[in-house]
């Protein structure tokens, strides 16, 4: 109880009134007012003094103890009360207080942690990728990244057999950002861009060459790209295959010297040198480095896109994700939508053929 509630029943008590016995007075007075009703009883309210009975003029020590009592007992029940109700006030304005308190919610007590864009990329394999972030892929990857307010991280893998098992099917990433939009490995999104094939030469030799059935290709020295360990055909082979233009072909392979800084363009530097009169190649990989040769050099799409019976030489570009991971390829396709522009531009910039349609 506080000193103020203390003072309040201190002064209440002062004020309490002790029941005193008057003399009796059998006067004429007296006695008419009593008949007349004035005096309802013989005892009344007088003073503080000590409680006295009609015809005695003080308390015997046994009376006197019996009313101490009694007014130590009022005094404690009142005390009692007052503590009760100090108590019940206290414990309200707690409960007040608690549920007035903001609870903290599930997500602040446990910080969350920052999204993470994981990228399977080749790290020496420009135009495409590198260890360095010089490739498109590169960029692409980081304008993704953005969009989901995530930060970006690698997995490097050269691009050889095996490179989507041990990379996308393994977990060590979440996305592969080129792929053929067909790609039976993973789950594909939209395509992002479209590409061709084309033939390069050096424009001071005014080949003029467009298509496959060009006679001038069986008098020339042609450089075609080999894929893979075992030197797989790419479909350039098989169009001049089938054309019986065999005897004059020169196979360089996509992935070259490894040890070397950008083994691809090795074709490219081939035509430059005039080792080899004209290459077919991979759309992006000419356009890229065709730029940076000392010889300005032609790039033509080759025709027809399509090979009798179904050989294609234009491909849709996709980004690859796990098979089953809907929602993530979802939204790397709004991405997609959404930034295509910025997309295409960034292509541009790395000289990569692109078809409409």
């Amino acid at each position: 109880m506080s000193s103020r509630s203390l003072k309040i029943v201190l002064n209440s008590l002062r004020g309490w009134p002790l029941l005193e016995c008057r003399q009796w007075n059998d006067s004429p007075q007296r006695r008419r007012e009593r008949r007349a009703g004035a005096e309802k009883d013989s005892f009344s309210v007088l003073s503080q003094r000590p409680l006295r009975l009609c015809g005695e003029s003080h308390l015997s020590n046994s009376q006197m103890q019996i009313s101490t009592i009694a007014r130590a007992r009022h005094i404690f029940l009142l005390l009692l009360c007052f503590s009760f109700s100090f108590l019940l006030s206290c414990a309200g304005k707690g409960q007040q207080q608690i549920a007035q308190q903001p609870q903290p919610s599930p997500q602040s007590q446990q910080p969350t942690a920052p999204r993470v864009l994981r990228v399977c990329a080749d790290p020496n394999n420009l135009p495409f990728s590198n260890s360095k972030g010089e490739g498109f892929e590169n960029r692409i990857a980081e304008l993704i990244a953005r969009e989901m307010h995530a930060n970006l991280e690698y997995t490097w893998w050269a691009q050889r057999r095996g490179f989507i098992r041990n990379t996308l099917k393994a977990g060590a990433c979440d996305v592969v950002i080129e792929v053929p939009a067909s790609f039976e490995m993973a789950l594909t999104t939209s395509p992002y861009y479209r590409s061709t094939y084309v033939f390069v030469y050096r424009k001071d030799r005014r080949l003029d060459l467009h298509s496959f059935d060009d006679p001038i290709l069986r008098r020339l020295k042609i450089g075609v790209q080999m894929i893979g360990d075992d030197f797989s055909n790419a479909p350039p082979a098989h169009a001049l295959s089938n054309r019986h233009i065999v005897d004059n072909v020169e196979g360089f392979t996509v992935y070259g010297n490894y040890a070397e800084q950008n083994p691809p363009a090795r074709i490219i530097d081939a035509v430059a040198k005039g080792e080899i009169d004209v290459a077919i190649v991979w759309g992006p990989l000419a356009g890229y480095f065709a730029k940076r040769e000392k010889i300005p050099l032609e790039i033509v799409p080759v025709s027809p896109q399509i090979d009798q019976p179904f050989l294609p030489f234009v491909y849709d570009i996709s980004m690859g994700v796990r098979r089953g991971d809907t929602a993530f390829k979802d939204e790397l396709e709004g991405i997609i939508e959404r930034k295509r522009p910025e997309i295409e531009s960034i292509l541009a910039e790395y000289g990569v053929p692109q078809i409409k349609g």
